[in-house]
Parts: structure tokens; sequence; C-alpha cells
């Protein structure tokens, strides 16, 4: 990639989690120093058009330009996208199509989770030499190797050593030409059909058992869990509860970040909500899988 070109972002949000994805670009925005321009391309799973103009407001329109995607017009129309049990939402299939539906001039992306903050300039994540590599990622936190609980139970039966590196999806940067040649796309949504008592985090576990050689490891610090203890991470990654949320239990000291970005935008001086929120959208959630198993638009 030229220097000159466009930094490409894409993210995958709904109007819950809108809150969230506007301190995300915020934090983006405020330690990015590089020359480069900040494009993102946010997939959108019902944000209205309020919050939309008020993370746009938000942003400093100099350097960054926000693209709105419809999830409904990102699925291509005969995607049957794998329907499990847990209350993540439907949406977070999408990354997987990221290579079939973002421009074609695009040739690199960066994937983020909404629920992060980012404290390094996103330029040296962005020039990452990915090598002969397809994605580049960070070794989860937790599950660390295929054999670990959430991992890849049967990895054996894969062909993957039993010592290989497990990353996170939450942060991917990815080459999409050698996306597609490989045919990522249609290899994990294969594997997590043919092998879905083993996906134990959905995609993550198909994008694992697909990518398990084909994956160029990134610093740590790229994407540390709320729970970490680094005193200046290069991204906050914060997994479970959010700082949204009373109920919320990690790093008080993380939290304090989350919301000196946040009260740059918009939600200024939003003050943590309650768990009956939390568990509406979860309901919602397991309400919309629900609706794709039996074929209701």
């Amino acid at each position: 990639m030229e220097k000159s070109d466009p930094i490409a972002i894409i993210c995958v949000c709904d109007n819950h989690y809108a809150i969230l994805l506007a301190a995300l670009i915020k934090s983006i925005e405020v330690n990015h120093h590089s020359g480069e321009k900040l494009e993102f391309f946010i997939v959108e799973d019902g944000i209205t058009n309020k919050n939309k103009t008020r993370i746009r407001n938000a942003s400093n329109q100099e350097v960054t330009t926000i693209h709105w995607m419809a999830m409904s017009e990102c699925l291509p129309k005969d995607a049957k996208l794998p329907v499990d049990k847990s209350s993540l939402p439907l949406n977070i299939y999408t990354r997987l199509f990221i290579p079939h539906f973002i421009p074609k001039h695009i040739k690199k992306i960066i994937f983020l989770d909404v629920d992060m903050i980012m404290l390094e300039d996103v330029s040296k994540l962005w020039h990452t030499d990915l090598g002969n590599n397809i994605v580049g990622a960070v070794q989860d936190q937790f599950i660390q190797v295929v054999t670990r609980w959430g991992g890849i139970s049967n990895y054996e039966e894969l062909g993957i050593p039993a010592d290989n590196k497990y990353f996170n999806a939450g942060l991917m940067v990815l080459d999409i030409d050698k996306w597609e040649k490989a045919d990522i796309t249609n290899k994990v949504l294969t594997c997590l059909t043919q092998h879905k008592k083993h996906a134990v985090f959905q995609d993550q576990y198909g994008l694992n058992a697909v990518l398990a050689l084909h994956w160029q490891e990134l610093d740590p610090l790229w994407n540390r869990f709320a729970y970490s203890e680094e005193e200046r991470p290069f991204l906050i990654h914060f997994t479970g509860r959010k700082p949204i949320y009373k109920s919320y239990e990690f790093s008080e000291k993380y939290k304090e970040i989350f919301f000196s970005y946040l009260n740059m935008t918009a939600w200024k001086n939003f003050k943590p909500i309650g768990e009956s929120s939390r568990y509406l959208k979860k309901f919602y959630n397991i309400l919309e899988k629900l609706r794709n198993l039996i074929g209701i638009k």
C-alpha cells in the first residue's frame, strides 16, 4: 500500500452498540498522527439515522470518511448463515463476507469489533507486513492454543498441530486478494456446517480452523482484553461486560479511558446503564437467529 492511500477499516454494528462505535472511531482519530486519511465502512444492522448523524458529527470530517452499508445488502441473497445457540448477534457472520461486498479497489482492510478502544496509531497496524499470510491477528489472550477449551477440539481431525496458536477474530488485517483466491468464506461456512458441535465461539472457530497455518501473528498489545494489566496496550478489547453497563467488572483504568473518548462524542456525560437493556439485546439476538432458522424475513 502507498503511504498516501486511505486506511480502510470495517466494523459491524447494531443500534444498541452505536455508542461503542462512536467511542472507537474517536479513539482511532485522536491517536492517528500520520498523513493517511481514514475510511470507515460500517455495516449497520438497524442503526438509526439519528445515531448515524451523531457519529458522523463527532468525527473529524477532514480526516475521516464514513460509508454506511446496510447489513441486508452485504450478505449474498443465497447465503445460509450457521445458526448457533448462543446469544451473540447473527451479524457476527458478516465479517466472513467482507471481500464479497467491499468496493473492489480495496485490497486490504482492518476489521475491528466495535467493543474496542485504540490507543496507538492505526497506521502502524495498517502497514504491518503479512508476508504470504491471508490475515494478521493476535493470539487470543484466553484460549491461546487450539487445545484449550473454546479452541479447536477436533484439531487432530483437521490436521492442525496441538501447539498451534489460536487467534482472536475481533481484530484482523485482511489481504482481500489472498482471501478470495483461497476461497476462505466458503471454506469457513463449510467447516461450520460440518463441525458445528465443535464450534464454541462460532465463526472464530471456523476462521481458526481454516486459517490455522495462514495467519500472521501480531504484537499482542494490538488486542488486549479488559482484564489485562498492561500499562498502555495498543488496543483495549472489552470482551464480556461492556463499560456502558453498571455490571462492568474489569479494569477501572480501561473504563476511564473508554469514557474519555466517549465524552468527545454526542454521548458526552453518558452514565452506565442497568442489566435490563443488556438482557433485552441478548433476547433479541436469539429471536433473530430463530427467525433466520425458520426463514422469516
